[in-house]
């Protein structure tokens, strides 16, 4: 592409500049109004300094790729809503055997969710949920979240729908989702693999020594539980009625704890049954007693007396332990009807959750079977706001419009920066050493998207470099173009991991770790450059070996 008049160049660049500035920098002291306003700002001033047309800049926006963004985004809410992400952070101390065993734990987990739901929004659930863990064990929180916010980026990179710039890269490549899974899929499980050696190598004596902490600390909490699950309880020395009203009163304990839809009510009627339930023992108790003291104190009187008197106190211990069965036996079938509400609320939420499940898998099928991934998304995403029954408006606000307004503004502007023409330029200089079908090219290639993605991030860098690299691949062989865009989709992902500004799933873990309400931790710059250099060149060089 020819370079444009000297006057378009200048002022598309300087429109460009205030994009990128804003989108690096969002809270820059002389014009802090962040990346999403930054963007528009570049695509006003690209129509302003007229660099592009006003219908230009309208064309320039795709809408299969906001289409795709939005549906995962409306999936990712009610995957939320249904518990999903908390379970995923149960599982992250499901049984966890110390420190070595939880970091493994949150890279697998990490890269797992966010490819199947971004990595952004994994990094958004589960960052409070290792602060907590690590916090609850006495172990140290930035190893563990450097794992989650390094292997959530490692592992966005498998799906299209992982991150942004796939997205951006399975739309324009127009490769199919199975394609595109089984062509990074080996590169991302080694990749895994291989930042957890370089995590367990540079924190290795960290975590040893906070492991031993750990151990000591958990016998001392499992002796004082085992102390205290071992106390004694009156309910053990009681007979047959005791046990009755102990069975009862287990049933309302368990009713009791099962869900938060009615928490307090529950938790009255099952205070209310068992002070009956105490009162009822209290008597009958009472009542045994004093039949048994006359009998004793009447031994002196006649025989025959003895014996009929007797009997009938006798007779009137079953008859009275009989009735207060029965009011206890009314008092429940009082509170039946509510029972028979709470249980079906129950079943009804987990019918709903399973339907969310269901449906979320029958969408990646059918991004597996090679249908139109905008459409799968927005027709998941409409079946879940169908099958919920309610209002969609409090989970279509969970949405990060903010999100799809800025790539709109960031398409305008990355576009009208392609019509000066200094990309293309750039990229005459840089297409014969960066040919995909050598080792030494695809090396100058990565060197080239690796930088770019730290200085422009990485979804301008896939929109600027994406069609010239595929179509200098192109030239050479339809596979060598498929690699392309892979590589293109793993090293702009992979380049993330560099810095803390190098991909917006680091900045999520940062703040979130930083205002977390009472795990809170500071996760500095130069801390992560520590391990995100040698992490970010050792993983993107292995894994370039691996695409096909």
């Amino acid at each position: 592409m020819a370079m444009a008049s000297y006057v378009k160049v200048f002022l598309g660049s300087i429109a460009f500049a205030v994009f990128w500035i804003l989108a690096v920098f969002p809270a820059i002291p002389f014009l802090p109004v962040g990346r999403t306003a930054g963007s528009l700002m570049g695509a006003m001033l690209m129509v302003i300094f007229q660099v592009i047309t006003p219908d230009q800049a309208y064309a320039a926006i795709d809408l299969p790729i906001l289409g795709l963004l939005f549906g995962t985004m409306v999936v990712s809410i009610y995957l939320e809503r249904a518990d999903l992400f908390k379970y995923l952070g149960k599982l992250l101390s499901w049984k966890s055997r110390g420190a070595k065993d939880l970091l493994c734990r949150i890279c697998l987990i990490s890269a797992i969710s966010s490819a199947l739901f971004t990595n952004d929004t994994s990094c958004v659930v589960l960052t409070e949920f290792v602060l907590k863990i690590a916090r609850q064990h006495n172990l140290p929180s930035h190893p563990f979240l450097l794992a989650l916010a390094s292997s959530a980026n490692i592992g966005s990179s498998a799906t299209p729908i992982g991150n942004p710039q796939n997205l951006v890269i399975a739309v324009q490549s127009k490769i199919s989702f199975g394609n595109f899974l089984f062509g990074i899929l080996p590169a991302m499980l080694v990749g895994i693999i291989v930042n957890i050696i370089i995590l367990m190598c540079m924190y290795w004596r960290l975590l040893s020594t906070t492991q031993k902490d750990e151990e000591e600390a958990t016998t001392e909490v499992v002796a004082d539980e085992d102390f205290n699950s071992h106390r004694f309880s009156p309910a053990t020395m009681s007979h047959f009625t005791s046990l009755n009203s102990q069975e009862w009163s287990s049933r309302l304990e368990s009713l009791d704890m099962q869900s938060s839809l009615s928490t307090n009510g529950h938790m009255n009627h099952a205070e209310t049954l068992r002070n009956r339930i105490g009162a009822t023992e209290n008597e009958i108790c009472s009542a045994s007693t004093s039949a048994y003291e006359s009998a004793r104190n009447s031994n002196a009187s006649k025989d025959i007396t003895v014996d009929g008197s007797s009997q009938r106190k006798e007779d009137t211990v079953p008859s009275k332990r009989i009735a207060s069965m029965d009011r206890l036996r009314d008092v429940f079938d009082e509170q039946l009807p509510g029972e028979k509400e709470y249980f079906a609320a129950k079943w009804k939420r987990i019918l709903w959750k399973s339907c969310v499940y269901l449906v979320t898998i029958g969408m990646l099928i059918s991004l597996l079977m090679g249908l139109n991934m905008s459409w799968t998304a927005i027709t998941a995403a409409l079946a879940l706001v169908v099958l919920d029954f309610k209002d969609a408006r409090p989970c279509l606000e969970k949405v990060s419009y903010s999100l799809l307004i800025f790539f709109c503004g960031m398409f305008i502007t990355v576009d009208g920066f392609n019509k000066t023409g200094i990309p293309s330029a750039l990229w005459d200089l840089m297409e014969p050493h960066a040919k995909v079908d050598d080792a030494s090219g695809m090396a100058v290639l990565a060197i080239v998207i690796l930088v770019l993605s730290n200085l422009a991030s990485n979804v301008p860098t896939v929109l600027l470099l994406g069609g010239r690299v595929a179509a200098s691949a192109a030239a050479i062989s339809a596979a060598d173009e498929k690699k392309a865009w892979l590589i293109l989709a793993w090293v702009s992902t992979v380049a993330g991991n560099l810095s803390l500004l190098g991909s917006a799933a680091n900045l999520i873990v940062c703040e979130q770790a930083r205002r977390a309400p009472q795990f809170g931790y500071n996760l500095t710059f130069w801390k992560h450059l520590q391990f995100g250099i040698p992490s970010t060149v050792i993983v993107t060089a292995v894994g370039l070996m691996l695409i096909r």
